[in-house]
């Protein structure tokens, strides 16, 4: 007797191979995992003995529901300083990670009927997001670099367009959207009246000389219609401490505010006061990350285009790869689970991000692990290719 809400929620993906690749891992077998987007480095000690503080202080009860007003402060701070947007506390919401932040803000805006348009390739939950609110997800293709344009965002615009979800640097591709594309999304936005949600969760992982740009930054037409998403789970590898945080028109955050009253209410006091650090404190750690990341990313993308039948544009930031496999012959799925199976390599097969031709690689590992990962791949799929030519000759 479960709702029809629940039931037409498909299960991550990502999640889904990354425990399935524990549990092998788990009972003793050699796997190289490519699966969820979590940085292999340490939460920074700073954070954790802020944390360690807050314990021993007893700072153990209760928050207000959107967030201590010092967390909220030091947010509003890296906004504007960081970002070039200027929010007021009251503005702002803390949320029990990033993906909650997401899934308050889809319950906020969008209503039964209503169209958010999703470019694709997009993150697995975004589309889950939108069906929960009962809305529908309008998808639309990117180039074949997985760039986005206005010129493609318009062409799905309609009279019941409501959002459209902004994710770059993206998740699962890489891809950055160039500014001049965000300029003219946030004109298209503010002609047509519908609301950007920006996510920017990985918006200090970018290579190459690039730059982030926050589309409420531009002016403040586009501000009363933008949205902005972020977190410290990736940029300070505190993934499991679930601090995210949403910054917004007033009306909007006082409703997500009140929604999460009724469903978790505050997020973990202790959590609270170690992102405050993360945000407050020395920002050495993230440097360090990224310099890491950029080396990993230059060396996946080399290697995935060295192997026969697999092709990959090279990603401008975040930490995945997202590889053309379609020459193998098989589905993403099917390569994926075989892949697993057959070689105890972990990745995500593209169709949970809306492309079957596809599969996801985290590069948040060590090169050690990229290395072998990716010679089992190589090993693995010419063997693929070879029997597959002695069943055409038989």
């Amino acid at each position: 007797m479960l709702s029809q809400r629940v039931k037409g929620i498909a299960p991550s993906a990502t999640l889904a191979i990354d425990a399935k690749a524990k549990q092998l891992k788990k009972e003793g077998r050699d796997v190289v995992i490519f699966g969820a987007g979590e940085p292999d480095f340490n939460t920074p000690e700073n954070i954790k003995l802020a944390a360690k503080k807050a314990i021993d202080n007893n700072f153990t009860r209760y928050t207000p529901v959107g967030g201590i007003p010092e967390l909220k402060k030091a947010v509003a701070d890296k906004l504007r300083m960081e970002n070039n947007i200027d929010y007021d506390v009251s503005e702002i919401l803390v949320s029990c990670g990033g993906k909650h932040s997401l899934f308050n803000i889809a319950m906020a805006v969008l209503d039964k009927g209503d169209e958010a348009i999703l470019p694709s390739p997009y993150w697995v939950s975004y589309e889950e997001m939108i069906k929960i609110a009962e809305a529908n997800a309008v998808f639309c293709k990117t180039d074949d670099k997985f760039k986005l344009t206005a010129k493609m965002v318009e062409e799905k615009i309609t009279p019941k367009t409501k959002m459209l979800i902004l994710n770059s640097p993206s998740n699962p591709s890489g891809a950055i959207v160039e500014p001049a594309e965000i300029k003219k999304i946030a004109d298209l936005a503010t002609e047509h009246n519908f609301y950007v949600l920006s996510d920017e969760v990985y918006e200090h992982f970018i290579y190459g000389g690039k730059e982030h740009l926050s589309i409420a930054s531009l002016n403040a037409e586009i501000k009363n219609l933008a949205i902005t998403s972020n977190s410290v789970s990736k940029t300070y590898a505190m993934t499991g401490w679930r601090i995210g945080y949403t910054a917004g028109p007033k009306e909007i955050i006082k409703a997500m505010d009140n929604l999460q009253s009724h469903s978790t209410s505050n997020p973990s006091s202790i959590a609270q006061y170690a992102a405050l650090e993360a945000l407050n404190g020395p920002q050495d750690s993230v440097k360090q990350m990224v310099h890491a990341f950029d080396e990993r990313r230059r060396f996946i993308h080399k290697r995935l285009n060295e192997i026969d039948g697999i092709s990959c544009v090279e990603p401008e930031g975040a930490f995945y790869a997202f590889p053309d496999i379609s020459e193998t012959g098989m589905s993403s799925m099917e390569f994926a689970s075989k892949l697993l199976d057959e070689a105890l390599v972990a990745v995500v097969p593209g169709i949970a991000f809306g492309s079957d031709r596809h599969v996801r690689l985290s590069y948040a590992t060590s090169i050690h692990e990229i290395e072998r990962g990716l010679d089992r791949i190589e090993k693995w799929v010419k063997q693929k290719a070879v029997r597959m030519e002695n069943e055409e000759e038989i």
